[in-house]
């Protein structure tokens, strides 16, 4: 009798285990950390192709004009974070190419060029949600070649919804892009997962922001490049823009 109760108490023992671990992982958190060595971009790591970008307090940056693009000069992983304050519409709002009036921030990552490049893009009005969208366009390389042209946005395997902007309030936009996955973060929470297909995954080019119509402060971190050496500056191109 007493195997018996020691079968049934150590069955019991197991059933209670495999509960456990079945409503832990039921229960797991969607947000996550940083999965690179991060640095902060400092202001002259910046090249500024269009608009502006202002020192502000600290690591800080701010933006005040209605279209700014620039990416960092310094080689890093495909990993790029942003801290930023959303500080309301900026004064002559502008259209992008396609004419549609639209308020927004983001990340670039692999931007190969104007016209070659990922987009993590935080749309803000009208309408509130997290689009990633590779701009395409083989052989060109300057907006003047390619405009508005080539962008397609990417389906995700796994989304959620992104927190609506009010002034004043401060958020974190991450991306982290894996060859051709790619992994988007609001807040540390998991926002968008997916894959960029081959045309995202082959282009080669550094990370950066890009701003439409919102007034903004940034501190931008960046992952750390296991591979060119740390001192290595990218050619700074003002005036490589891209356009939507």
């Amino acid at each position: 009798m007493l195997r018996g109760d020691e079968f049934i108490m150590k069955t019991l023992a197991s059933f209670i285990v495999a509960i456990f671990f079945v409503f832990l992982g039921f229960n797991t958190p969607t947000g996550a950390g940083p999965s690179s060595n991060w640095f902060s971009v400092p202001h002259g790591k910046l090249c500024v192709t269009e608009g502006a970008i202002e020192q502000a307090s600290g690591n800080r940056m701010s933006v005040n004009v209605p279209k700014m693009r620039a990416f960092v000069t310094v080689v890093t992983a495909q990993d790029v974070e942003a801290r930023f304050t959303y500080l309301g519409e900026t004064a002559g709002e502008k259209p992008l190419g396609s004419g549609e009036m639209r308020r927004q921030f983001g990340l670039k990552l692999r931007a190969q060029d104007a016209c070659n490049l990922v987009y993590a893009m935080w749309r803000i009005e009208p309408e509130s949600k997290l689009v990633v969208s590779v701009k395409s366009n083989p052989g060109q390389h300057t907006s003047a070649e390619c405009a508005n042209r080539g962008y397609r946005n990417i389906k995700p395997v796994h989304s959620g919804p992104v927190p609506v902007l009010r002034p004043g309030v401060t958020h974190t936009l991450r991306a982290e892009l894996n060859e051709a996955e790619m992994r988007v973060y609001a807040d540390n929470n998991l926002v968008w997962e997916g894959n960029v297909g081959s045309l995202g995954g082959r282009l080669d080019g550094p990370v950066g922001i890009r701003s439409d119509n919102a007034k903004l402060e940034i501190e931008l971190r960046a992952g750390q490049s296991s591979g060119s050496h740390p001192d290595h500056q990218l050619s700074c191109r003002p005036g490589s823009s891209e356009v939507e």
